[in-house]
């Protein structure tokens, strides 16, 4: 009988404790839609987008030692995934995995978000700052939030899976090299490529209208999740070209650092995060 492809990772919600202080008022921004008080949408323009990279970068240098210890992580868990598939014969998989790991950046990023707020207060900043997320009065929004980009992810390796069953078949590639001739060299093979890329920007656009400035707002500001994602969705909405752009920037970046065994993303990765930050503070008033 033939092999099909297993389901994909499963991921377990860590159980992150705080103060019972911290967390009661958490809750209570959670679910907080205090619509008299939503935040400004401002116009943008694409030279706030090279604005917003270049302080990043200045960010990046000035605090490069402590970035990089954080995003270590973002590597490091995206070689064991890699490894993951390899091992369990989910090779099928591993592209929409890489792809769609770019899904949740917005999560591994929110340390950086927070340094970027310290030093714009002025004054040092350490590494240990970027875990001034764990005393924000929105950290329980900001946890809740996370943790919908990562059912996110899910739906989307089921549903690249899907894709992959209905055009190769659900039978396992005898190995890497085979699957990838499969995959250029047939028509199904492009029609996986071309329907699951489609299919793909509609997941990454979902995640990109809901997180492009919603972490640093919850950061910033004592606001609750539903007016954090709306006000994403708006900053979306009053700028399509430009956010529209910038998450192409963002993902030809995370393409570039992920070709050298994903090491890349060590620059990468902070400098988009706290690119990020400076977007938001262009997008929202």
């Amino acid at each position: 009988m033939a092999k099909t492809i297993g389901n994909p990772i499963s991921w377990a919600a860590k159980n992150i404790s705080a103060t019972s202080d911290h967390i009661a008022e958490s809750v209570n921004h959670i679910g907080s839609a205090d619509t008299r008080h939503m935040p400004v949408v401002q116009t943008l323009t694409m030279q706030d987008l090279k604005d917003c990279l270049r302080a990043g970068y200045n960010d990046f240098l000035e605090t490069r030692a402590d970035a990089i210890f954080i995003v270590l992580i973002y590597p490091i868990a995206g070689l064991l995934m890699f490894g993951f598939g390899l091992n369990k014969n989910m090779v099928p998989l591993l592209a929409p995995l890489i792809m769609g790991f770019a899904l949740i950046g917005p999560i591994a990023a929110v340390g950086l978000y927070e340094i970027s707020r310290k030093r714009e207060q002025g004054g040092d900043v350490h590494w240990l700052d970027a875990f001034g997320v764990f005393r924000s009065p929105s950290f329980g929004a900001i946890l809740l939030l996370g943790f919908y980009l990562v059912l996110w992810l899910l739906v989307w390796l089921m549903v690249a899976q899907s894709i992959y069953v209905h055009t190769l078949g659900p039978d396992l590639p005898t190995s890497f090299g085979a699957f990838v001739a499969q995959v250029f060299t047939t028509g199904a093979g492009w029609t996986m490529i071309i329907f699951g890329n489609a299919v793909g920007f509609l997941f990454a656009l979902v995640a990109l209208a809901i997180s492009v400035v919603s972490f640093p707002l919850l950061l910033d500001r004592k606001v609750g999740l539903p007016v954090a994602v709306v006000t994403s969705v708006r900053v979306l909405r009053h700028n399509p070209k430009v956010i529209l752009a910038w998450g192409l920037v963002v993902a030809v970046l995370l393409i570039a650092g992920a070709i050298p065994m994903l090491l890349g993303l060590i620059v990468v990765m902070p400098v988009l995060g706290h690119a990020t930050w400076h977007l938001y503070r262009r997008a929202v008033t």
